[in-house]
């Protein structure tokens, strides 16, 4: 943004400031015409900042997957590799759970084996994907992980159970619930 006009920075800010506001109400469904109506600008101003729903999800959730990524860089110095692995997954669930669509967000994120443009190496995927890598591999080689599992099981697993609880009465306890049920058969805990 560096270089725009102050009332072109401010669009974006007040877009991005009712999009939060949309996005914690209705989800990734957020009606991007409703979001340009409570800013005051039109769908095209709104566009031009955010070409597709995506640009815009992604920049609603781009503080959370931050703090995400420096909590995966802190836990990469835990002596024990698979508590800081799970640590992380943990808080991935509880964050995606409690950002209404991030979990939407992420599945428009398919694994791929081919590099990735450069706007898809900002996304929330690809920025979660660099900063937990470093842990599941870590527990990969301390042999705490089952061999084979991947950073996207690890998201389609956090992005299943949030999906799947967003409805219930406590998604927060029910998604813990199925967090635990999932870690038992994921990482068994050594038994003594």
């Amino acid at each position: 943004m560096t270089g725009q006009r102050s009332d072109a920075r401010r669009n974006y800010r007040r877009i991005l400031a009712v999009a939060e506001a949309e996005v914690a109400r209705h989800g990734a469904a957020a009606s991007l015409e409703q979001v340009a109506r409570t800013a005051g600008v039109g769908s095209a101003t709104v566009r031009r900042h955010f070409p597709t729903r995506q640009a815009l999800l992604e920049a609603v959730f781009q503080e959370r997957v931050q703090a995400l990524c420096e909590r995966a860089d802190q836990l990469t110095r835990a002596d024990d590799s698979r508590a800081a692995l799970l640590d992380w997954l943990h808080d991935l669930v509880r964050y995606a759970v409690s950002a209404r669509g991030l979990a939407d967000a992420l599945t428009y994120e398919p694994p791929t084996d081919t590099p990735a443009d450069a706007d898809a190496q900002h996304s929330c995927g690809a920025a979660l994907e660099s900063a937990a890598t470093p842990l599941l591999r870590r527990a990969l080689r301390d042999e705490v992980v089952r061999p084979g599992v991947t950073f996207h099981d690890l998201l389609t697993l956090a992005v299943g159970i949030a999906l799947a609880t967003e409805h219930h009465t406590d998604p927060a306890a029910q998604a813990d619930r199925l967090f635990t049920l999932t870690v038992e058969g994921l990482s068994p805990s050594p038994r003594a």
